[in-house]
Formats: structure tokens, sequence, C-alpha cells
């Protein structure tokens, strides 16, 4: 039976920069991507080397622990550069795409068992937009998780309105879903938007409504209003905008990678939406767009997105490319550092008057506004985690390695995401995101061995 929930505890931060809802094609992108660190928990092993010729469809690398999973390149052509970090890192393969693209033929899916969808799935490289919880890894094809889940938007600052970035794609959605259902007994769990009317004729699901701040559009928080995991339990999640290109990829064979995407943020002279693929130039998305401003460029959204410069390229995952001013100005502090009286500030503890302004939107940049200190108990936390687990606990427990109050706590729950809003209101400035996703690597690492 469905359920309408409505979440209290979060904040919605209103920034400058929203898009409009009006689609471009974006320029098109001469080289593209494959970023290993968009695959959290995951080692890669090369397929190619610089100079050889691929098809969209083609594996780029593997997964060195689970073989069977591959990454596929989203276009056709010449392997340019495998780039490399520290002790040899793959950090990203890049491929000099052709004028037109050529694809691997994989043949149509047309029906069949769970067993022949994993199988295909894994061939095209479909695999890897399938995750699981705990953990957040790639799911793993031998496991029968306990339910898939399916959040159909997405709440955080200046993302993409997964409704409109679906409107074209409603067929593909559907037949993806039709797909994934065969791949759990259980149920399929899809979270609405409470009053979004665009999932009204998807069938086969459960759905229930949520309405409240963000992170109400968070798949975690969705399962655990839901139906929360317990330890030694696996669930599946799926992003909408994943499940099309997997319904299209199955209905022609061909590993079809793309995307719509907003560009967003007040550094943007024109926010809009824009057509491109997994892996594109971030420059052929920003280029003539940007203002002269000093500005910091996120493939994803603002809290929990990555650091990209014009010359890297979009997550495998990111439906959104936010610019917001870097922050690294000086400020005069009685006009605008801490003696300011803060009309023009953000503030989630009523530290300035601006919190008056419930509607008001706000040109934020990245500056941290102060320095690390002690980690001590306030309480802001507790007010943006809508989960029935104490976040300041569980953190403290992850940095002092203490594994058993980790599973007491909800580790098993939550991922780095989940803890976007703690990180903006902690007055110690802890990167708590890192910290969490540092606790489920030892926490996997642990029960691997």
């Amino acid at each position: 039976m469905s359920k309408a929930i409505k979440v209290k505890k979060g904040a919605d931060i209103n920034l400058v920069g929203e898009a409009k809802l009006q689609v471009s094609p974006a320029k098109k992108s001469t080289v593209f991507a494959l970023k290993p660190e968009d695959f959290f928990g995951m080692i890669p092993k090369l397929t190619v080397k610089a100079g050889d010729e691929v098809k969209a469809g083609s594996p780029l690398f593997f997964d060195k622990k689970r073989e069977d999973i591959l990454f596929t390149s989203p276009v056709s052509g010449e392997v340019v550069e495998v780039k490399r970090g520290e002790k040899r890192k793959i950090l990203e393969v890049k491929v000099l795409a052709d004028s037109e693209t050529k694809y691997e033929d994989f043949g149509a899916w047309d029906g069949g068992d769970r067993e022949q969808l994993i199988q295909k799935m894994l061939k095209m490289g479909l695999w890897p937009f399938v995750k699981q919880r705990p953990y957040g890894i790639i799911a793993n094809p031998k496991d029968e998780p306990k339910a898939i889940f399916i959040s159909g938007f997405d709440s955080a600052p200046l993302a993409a309105n997964t409704s409109f970035i679906l409107k074209e794609e409603k067929a593909h959605l559907k037949k993806g879903i039709a797909a994934i259902k065969k791949l759990t007994k259980g149920k399929v769990f899809l979270g609405v938007r409470h009053g979004d009317d665009f999932y009204g004729d998807i069938e086969g699901v459960e759905k229930n409504t949520f309405q409240g701040p963000h992170p109400a559009g968070n798949v975690g928080v969705q399962i655990h209003h839901v139906q929360p995991i317990n330890k030694g339990e696996v669930v599946w999640t799926i992003n909408p905008a994943d499940i099309a290109i997997i319904g299209r990829s199955l209905s022609e064979g061909k590993f079809r990678a793309e995307r719509t995407i907003a560009l967003a943020g007040a550094e943007v002279k024109s926010p809009q939406y824009y057509t491109t693929m997994i892996g594109a130039s971030i420059e052929s998305l920003v280029e003539g767009q940007l203002t002269e401003n000093k500005s910091r460029i996120i493939s994803g959204n603002v809290l929990t997105g990555s650091k990209v410069n014009s010359d890297g390229h979009l997550g495998f995952y990111d439906t959104t490319i936010s610019v917001i001013p870097e922050g690294d100005e000086k400020q005069f502090f009685i006009t605008e550092g801490w003696l300011s009286p803060g009309l023009k500030k953000f503030s989630m503890s009523r530290a300035y008057p601006s919190w008056l302004l419930q509607n008001k939107k706000y040109n934020l940049d990245t500056n941290l506004n102060g320095e690390k200190r002690a980690f001590v108990v306030t309480g802001e936390m507790e007010k943006v985690f809508p989960f029935d687990i104490y976040p300041m606990q569980l953190v403290k427990s992850i940095m002092v390695n203490d594994i058993e109050a980790m599973e007491k706590l909800g580790i098993y729950e939550v991922l780095p995401e989940d803890f976007a809003l703690c990180e903006v209101v902690c007055t110690s400035k802890i990167n708590i995101q890192s910290v969490v996703e540092q606790g489920l690597a030892d926490l996997r690492k642990e029960f691997a061995s």
C-alpha cells in the first residue's frame, strides 16, 4: 500500500541561477571520458590502450574484483589518453569521438528471464547504473535484493527537474522499469514528489509521495521511511534518468548514453537544459555561458558534486552542472564579514535576520566562513537529518573506527550524500561526507576479509 510521507527535518537552500525549463543541444564534444572515481569501491583494470579504436558499447575497463562488470565507451572513436595520477592510479580514459557514432550491436532485448537480462546489461555496460545499499557500490549481479528503490525527484539546490528531463523519454522509462522489475522478487518502490503527476501512468511499481525540504528527494531518506535496511539485507537503487537509458539501450540493442542535463548557478549567463552524453567535456557545456567572475564548476549539485575544470568531463551519474562563485576574495569585516548585519547572508541557525525572508534566493559561494575547530555538540545536525539516527554520534564512531558502534548507530542505512546538510550546518567545518565515505570503505573492507 502506498504511503504519503511528510519529511519534517531538512532545509531547502534557495540559490540564484535555477535552470529555465527549455532545452537546447549542447555544442558537440570532441573528447569523452569515463572516470573510475565515479564508481565507489571499484578497482579498474583496463581493456584498452592509447591508440585503440572502440565503438559505443566497447569495454574500456572492468572491475578487478568483479570481472563481469564492464564500463563501456559512450561513443565510438580512438582512445587518445589513459590519464593516471599518483601510483599510476587511473583517473580517466579518454576517447576522441568519431563524427558519426558507430555502435556495438548487442541485439534488442525482447524479454527473457532474470539471468538473461542481467547478462545483457553486463555486456552492454548498463549494470553500473544499478547501485546497492549498504555501501553505495555497484550492485553485485549475484545478489537477490529485498527491493528496488527509485527516487523520482531530486530536491538538492539547483538540481535538474527529473520530470522535465524525462518528458521526451517516457516510453524508454516505462521500458526500463518493466525490465528492472525482473531483477527482484520483491517490490519496486517509486518515490514521487507530492503534487507531481508525471509518473501517474507508470505501472508495476508501488508509488509513495513525499513532501518536505531537502533531502526528501534522496533515495536513502525514502528507503528509511518506507522499508528500512537491516543488517544483512540488500536493496538496489537506480536513478530515473538512468532507467530511461537502460530502457532505450535494451530496446535498440545499443548502448545509448544520451542525457539531458541542467546547467545552473549564479555564474551562468543563461541557465537552462542541454542535451549531451555521458562523459562529455565540460567545455562543450559551459563555453560562452559563464560570467567573467572567478567561479567553481561542479559536476553534480552544489552539496554532493565534484569540482571540475573546464577541461574536465561530466560525471557518469550526473544530470546537473552547477557553477557558483569561488568565494576566495577578502571581505571587509564590518560591511561583509563577521561584524556585518548579515542582511544578505544565508543562515540556517537564525544568526542573521535574513532567515525571516523565507523565499529569498542567495548567491552563495564556496567560502567556509571560518576555520576548522573542535568537533563539539551543537544539536544543529539533528535538525536537518531526517533519519532515526544520531548523526554526530555516528560520525564520531567512524572517526575512531569503532565498527560495532557504527553498526548500532545505523551506518548501513546511509551514504555520504545523506550527510550533505549536516556538513553545511557543522560549526566545526568537518568534511563529514568524506568521513562517512571512509567509514563505509573501512566497513566493507572489514567484512570482505
